[in-house]
C-alpha cells in the first residue's frame, strides 16, 4: 500500500469513527477499540493521515463510498460489484455498532426515562446511521398520491433494491449449487450480525429488540427498505410458518400496547393472497396512517352477543370489517369468532367457497391499532385465494389485463392502500413518456403487445395500455403534462388492483353479500348505533 493511500484509508477512517462518535452509536471508551478494528480490517499497523476536515455528517455514505473504492482497490472486495460493496460496508460498520445486548439495554433506559416514542425514534435513527436503513436508496423511490373515490392512494416505485448486474448473475450461477440453511430465512434472529454471501444480504449492523407477544419471544427490528415511515418488522424467534389464528389478535394487540403509537398487522397466511414470506411468522408495523386508516365506516352496529363491540364495513375496495373496542377481551372473542366464521364461510352467489375439499381457500389479513379516543381498533380484510380458468392467477388477485403494472400478491402494505411497483416501472414509464411528448415516435407495430417479433420490445407488455393512453392524450403532450398523466394512469391501475381483490365488490350485489357474512358473524340487521 502507497503511503498516499494509506493517508487517504486512514482519514477515512477517523472521520467515520468520528461519526459514529457523534452520533452515539459508540461511546467514548470504544473509539480506540472501534479505530483499532478499523485498522485491522484495512490492514494497516497504525493510525494515517493528516488533520480532518471540519464537516457535520447526516450520513456516513460520503465516507464509506471512498473507503469501499480504497477496499477494491486493495484487494479486500473480491469482485466490485453492488453486492460484494454491500457484504464489505455492512462489515466496516457492524465494527461501529453496539452490542446487540447493549443496544436492547440503552432502548429500554430511554423507553424507562422518556416513553416508548423516544426509545424508537432512537433506534429508528440507529438503524438510518448504521447504514442498515440506506436512505440514500430509498430516496430515490417514486412517490405520488393519487386520489379516488376511495380516498387518496399512495404510489410508490421501488428503486432502493438494487438490480444485480451481469456480473453478479454469472458469479451467483458459477457458484456451489449446495444449498446453506442457515440462516434459514431473511427474518430469523439467526440473521444479526451474520456476514452475509453472494445470495443473502449481510446483517453485522442489524440490531434487534426482544419483544414478549402472549408469552412468546418475538423481535422487534426496522425494514432495511422503510417502505414507509418507520416500517418495522416484528418477527417470532423460532422459523415456523405464518398462520392467522384467534392467538394472533392477542399477539396484535399485545403490541399495540406496548407500542401504542404504531400500527401492526399481519399478513394472511395463504399463497396468493399472502406476502412473499410465508415460511415465517411476522408482523409489520410503524407510524404511519395509511388510505385505508383514513377510509370511513358508513354504519356502525353492535355485535349481537358483544354488546360492548361495534362493527362496520370499511369504505375501502377490498373487504374489510373494522371492530372497536374499549373491552379488549370482548373484541378478542368477535375477532376470533369472525376468523372462525370467515374460514368456514361460502356463498356462491358471490363466488365464495370457503375450501376444495381439504384445501382451504379463506383467511383474513388482520391490522391493528388504537384509534383516537383509546379504543382498540382491528380492521379484518377478508381474503379468499381461489383460482379459476378464467383467472388462473387468482379470482380475488390482479387479473390479468393489471399485470404489466402490478401482478404480484397483494399483502398487507398493497391491503392498506401503498401499492409497492417493481423498479422496473421506473424506465418504463419514461420511456411512454417520451412516447406521449412526441421525443419518441409511436410505432405500434414495433412495440407490438408481446407478439411476433416484437416479444421483445422493453414495451410490449404495455402496449395496450400505450393504445389507450395515446387515444386519450395525443403524442404532443408537455413533459410535465405526459408524466401527471401516467401518474394519473397507474393510480387507476391500483386501484383497479383493489378491487379486483375485494371478495364482495362495490356494488349494491356485493354490499348485500357482505350484509349476509356480517349477519352471519354476528353482526345482524337492526343493530345500528
Amino acid at each position: 500500500m502507497t503511503e498516499a493511500r494509506r493517508d487517504e484509508v486512514g482519514s477515512l477512517i477517523r472521520r467515520l469513527v468520528r461519526f459514529a462518535l457523534e452520533r452515539g452509536m459508540i461511546g467514548e471508551l470504544d473509539e480506540d477499540y472501534a479505530h483499532n478494528a478499523l485498522l485491522d480490517l484495512f490492514g494497516l499497523a497504525g493510525p494515517a493521515g493528516g488533520p480532518l476536515p471540519e464537516e457535520t455528517l447526516d450520513s456516513p455514505v460520503s465516507v464509506l463510498e471512498p473507503l469501499l473504492d480504497a477496499a477494491a482497490a486493495l484487494g479486500l472486495i473480491p469482485d466490485d460489484t453492488t453486492t460484494q460493496r454491500d457484504l464489505f460496508d455492512a462489515r466496516i460498520m457492524g465494527l461501529l455498532m453496539p452490542r446487540p445486548s447493549e443496544t436492547s439495554a440503552a432502548f429500554d433506559r430511554l423507553s424507562a426515562a422518556d416513553g416508548v416514542r423516544a426509545a424508537t425514534d432512537w433506534f429508528y435513527r440507529l438503524n438510518i446511521d448504521s447504514n442498515y436503513i440506506r436512505m440514500d436508496r430509498i430516496s430515490k423511490n417514486g412517490y405520488w398520491l393519487h386520489p379516488t373515490d376511495d380516498g387518496e392512494l399512495e404510489i410508490t416505485v421501488n428503486l432502493s433494491k438494487p438490480e444485480k448486474d451481469p456480473r453478479e448473475i454469472a458469479l451467483l450461477r458459477s457458484l456451489p449449487q449446495t444449498k446453506v440453511d442457515y440462516p434459514k430465512c431473511l427474518l430469523c434472529r439467526e440473521n444479526v450480525g451474520y456476514a452475509g454471501r453472494p445470495d443473502h444480504p449481510a446483517r453485522q449492523n442489524l440490531r434487534i429488540l426482544p419483544l414478549t407477544l402472549r408469552g412468546g419471544r418475538w423481535f422487534f427490528q426496522y425494514s432495511p427498505y422503510v417502505y414507509y415511515n418507520e416500517h418495522s418488522i416484528i418477527l417470532r424467534g423460532e422459523h415456523v410458518p405464518m398462520r392467522i389464528v384467534p392467538e394472533t389478535f392477542e399477539r396484535l394487540l399485545d403490541f399495540v400496547d406496548a407500542y401504542p403509537h404504531y400500527f401492526v398487522g399481519s399478513n394472511a397466511d395463504l399463497p396468493i393472497v399472502g406476502g412473499s414470506i410465508l415460511n415465517h411468522d411476522h408482523f409489520q408495523g410503524g407510524r404511519h396512517v395509511f388510505p385505508m386508516e383514513k377510509a370511513g365506516v358508513a354504519e356502525w352496529t353492535t355485535h349481537g352477543t358483544e354488546r360492548g363491540v361495534r362493527g362496520g364495513i370499511v369504505q375501502w375496495p377490498m373487504s374489510a370489517l373494522r371492530l372497536r373496542s374499549r373491552d379488549r377481551a370482548a373484541l378478542l372473542r368477535v375477532a376470533a369468532g369472525v376468523l372462525a366464521d370467515w374460514r368456514a364461510y361460502s356463498d356462491a352467489a358471490a363466488d365464495v367457497y370457503a375450501a376444495s375439499g381439504d384445501v382451504p381457500h379463506n383467511t383474513i389479513t388482520p391490522i391493528a391499532r388504537l384509534a383516537e379516543g383509546g379504543e382498540y381498533e382491528l380492521d379484518l380484510v377478508l381474503r379468499n385465494n381461489r383460482t379459476s380458468d378464467e383467472h388462473p392467477d387468482g379470482i380475488f388477485h390482479p387479473h390479468r389485463e393489471l399485470h404489466h403494472i402490478k401482478k404480484e400478491n397483494i399483502g398487507l402494505i398493497e391491503v392498506m392502500g401503498l401499492a409497492v411497483l417493481p423498479g422496473r416501472l421506473d424506465a418504463e414509464l419514461s420511456q411512454i413518456a417520451q412516447l406521449l411528448t412526441g421525443e419518441i415516435a409511436y410505432d405500434p407495430a414495433a412495440i407490438g403487445g408481446g407478439r411476433g417479433e416484437a416479444a421483445s420490445h422493453p414495451l410490449a407488455k404495455h402496449a395496450d395500455w400505450i393504445a389507450e393512453l395515446v387515444a386519450a392524450h395525443g403524442t404532443a403532450m408537455a413533459p410535465d403534462a405526459a408524466r401527471a398523466a401516467l401518474q394519473a394512469a397507474v393510480g387507476d391501475k391500483f386501484h383497479a388492483v383493489l378491487r379486483d381483490a375485494g371478495v364482495f365488490k362495490q356494488d349494491a350485489a356485493g354490499r348485500a353479500a357482505f350484509d349476509r357474512f356480517l349477519a352471519f358473524a354476528g353482526f345482524g340487521p337492526g343493530r345500528a348505533v
